[in-house]
């Protein structure tokens, strides 16, 4: 059986493969002035052709038991635009109240999608970038501004580039 793409649908085999985590640690940034980075970590998923790679670091200021945590993830889902596609479409909706908001966003023109609890302080944010990397930043003990400060430490540009 033959399956005939529709026009606009792209191949499923234009990315053979996800890249290495190896080449997305390096866009990880370093700590800023005050704050301390854990190692980066890296690591590959191929779970039933399912396949993942993801860079990760956790950063902290102080070491109080409420000090600000931030957490920083770059995932590569080349291999599975669906994915991605039902990812960007389920960032559509956007709400805000007293408790917080959801809302879409743009960051260097890649779709994201942001969201902040105001009594925990806790948000996230996630960008799509060159549709496969999954940027997602998450704060805790931080007010909304820091979701946009982290990810202008992240070069999007250079991890576009990246095949």
């Amino acid at each position: 059986m033959t399956s005939t793409l529709l026009p606009g649908q792209d191949l499923p085999t234009l990315v053979d493969d996800v890249v290495d985590f190896s080449k997305l640690i390096p866009l990880l940034p370093n700590a800023p002035a005050g704050w301390t980075a854990d190692k980066p970590e890296g690591s590959a998923t191929d779970a039933g052709g399912f396949k993942l790679t993801t860079a990760h670091r956790d950063y902290k200021k102080g070491e109080a038991d409420n000090a600000p945590i931030t957490s920083i993830s770059i995932l590569d889902c080349a291999a599975s635009p669906d994915y991605v596609a039902s990812t960007t479409q389920a960032w559509k909706d956007s709400n805000s109240g007293q408790d917080g908001y959801t809302r879409p966003v743009t960051v260097d023109e890649n779709p994201g999608y942001e969201n902040y609890e105001n009594e925990s302080k806790r948000g996230t944010l996630s960008v799509i970038v060159a549709k496969r990397y999954l940027v997602q930043i998450e704060t805790q003990q931080q007010e909304a501004a820091a979701l946009q400060e982290w990810v202008k430490r992240i070069d999007l540009k250079k991890l576009a580039e990246i095949k």
